[in-house]
């Protein structure tokens, strides 16, 4: 590895870092946060829901953009933006202040989490990226899981406004070096595809609005299927015009690599399996087995601990043995896991028998979220990395609004908040179709190409960046 992929590893890695953890940090800091700006909790949920709708639906605009201005450029312009809307998140005296705030940390994010994405993968040739993104997904994947322990954390010791605050410097010293080590890159198309940014935005915010507000307005009500109406009907524009666009913003011929499908397909369900499970087990713990917003954060770590080991080593793995056997394997794990913690807490047992599952959950998805970005970011030119990118971004997020909308959707069919029991139900049937969402995922995982046709387009991307470079 050479000193300028170091560079973009350490540089990209930690922007993900910072960009993950604001996406789950918040959950276990609610209650304080709602004492704080004396709000109710169903008002504050959307401190959570405006950053992942801004996040979802402006990922393409951001891989465009960053393909048209260059890459580099688009990035610091997103760091910058996440970082002031962070201090803005911090400085919030009301609710309202609070919730705008976190929409344009969202669009920040937009910005930051595919360029960093396209950056990494356009700085290790093909045999070198499984390491890479192994050592980024599992940085990635602890943000994520971590967020509600550190959030339980700074909510109990310290104020909730340091939740935001501690993004200020990070995103200063990331900017910096961005700035000194890191080289511009550029995607394909000469132009901006503005139709089909207007479309696939329109498109993707029908469809998130809908997930976000169908447990609350009703999945029957005008507001859900006038929205899902108006996302379908943008998104099937937007395919349309994309089939027939001069630089369409996204080829859709990348669908048809099986490797680039599959992935996008396994992700999805991985990510709405894993968020799902985040979402309810902090308030398990809290609800059922009474345990503080601290205590809850420090038992998510059999589950959380195991990404950062099992990330890098799952990277190495996919570079020598392919990423077919790797995905549909982590997410038969993870569905196994996840199946465990039903059972087992459906049964009223103690917090450590529950150990086992979760790290069997975690190890799961921690071998599976590497060879995942591989496979997808390495079915397509080196030039289009931006682009495809872009597209696993906004699904593994769109995953994410589905996997919690369906485990909280099925909670409420299935349990309450009434009592411990109530809320066990719940939980075990939430967790119950987390499983299934991962063995989908696990299916998924088998039709990507076997080791052999693997190896054989590493080697045609390479051939690819020599050609590229001329």
């Amino acid at each position: 590895m050479t000193a300028s992929q170091r560079w973009v590893l350490t540089l990209t890695s930690l922007a993900a870092f910072m960009i993950a953890l604001d996406g789950t940090i918040v959950t276990t800091a609610l209650t304080t946060i709602r004492k704080s700006l004396n709000t109710s909790v169903e008002t504050l949920e959307w401190t959570v829901s405006a950053y992942i709708l801004t996040f979802a639906v402006l990922m393409l605009t951001g891989s465009a953009l960053g393909d048209r201005f260059g890459r580099r450029r688009v990035f610091v312009a997103g760091l910058a933006l996440f970082t002031v809307s962070s201090a803005a998140c911090g400085l919030s005296s009301s609710v309202g202040e609070l919730i705008a705030a976190r929409a344009v940390q969202g669009a920040g994010a937009a910005v930051v989490m595919p360029l960093a994405i396209a950056q990494l993968g356009a700085a290790f040739p093909p045999r070198e990226r499984g390491r890479a993104m192994g050592v980024s997904a599992g940085i990635i994947g602890l943000a994520t899981a971590g967020g509600p322990f550190v959030g339980g954390v700074v909510a109990q010791g310290l104020a909730w406004q340091w939740l935001f605050w501690v993004n200020v410097p990070v995103g200063v010293l990331v900017t910096a070096g961005v700035l000194l080590k890191m080289g511009e890159t550029r995607g394909p198309q000469a132009r901006l595809d503005l139709v089909g940014v207007v479309l696939t935005t329109g498109g993707v915010l029908g469809l998130v609005w809908a997930l976000v507000r169908g447990n609350d307005a009703g999945w029957v009500s005008a507001e859900t299927l006038g929205a899902l109406a108006v996302g379908t009907v943008l998104t099937v524009a937007f395919v349309f015009w994309e089939l027939r666009a001069p630089a369409p913003m996204v080829p859709l011929r990348f669908f048809t690599h099986r490797a680039f499908s599959a992935g996008n397909v396994a992700s999805f369900t991985m990510t709405g399996a894993m968020y799902g499970q985040l979402y309810f087990l902090s308030q398990y713990y809290q609800t059922v087995l009474h345990y503080g917003p601290f205590g809850a954060g420090v038992r998510m770590m059999p589950f959380t601990a195991t990404l950062l080991v099992f990330g890098p080593l799952s990277g190495r793995l996919a570079d020598r043995l392919g990423e077919r056997r790797l995905v549909s394997g982590g997410l038969a794990v993870q569905a196994l896991g996840l199946a465990g913690i039903a059972l087992l807490a459906g049964r009223h047992v103690s917090y450590p028998a529950l150990i086992p599952a979760l790290v069997v959950s975690g190890v799961g998805v921690s071998t599976a979220i590497p060879p995942t970005q591989k496979a997808v970011v390495s079915a397509v030119q080196p030039q289009q990395i931006g682009q495809a990118s872009g597209v696993f971004s906004m699904l593994r997020q769109f995953g994410a609004l589905f996997g919690t909308a369906v485990a909280v959707a099925v909670f409420a069919a299935s349990g309450s908040y009434a009592s411990p029991q109530k809320f066990t139900d719940g939980f075990s049937a939430a967790i119950g179709i987390g499983a299934g969402l991962a063995a989908i995922g696990a299916v998924a995982g088998l039709m990507l190409p076997r080791l052999r046709r693997v190896g054989a387009e590493a080697a045609a991307s390479a051939e690819r960046e020599v050609v590229a470079a001329g």
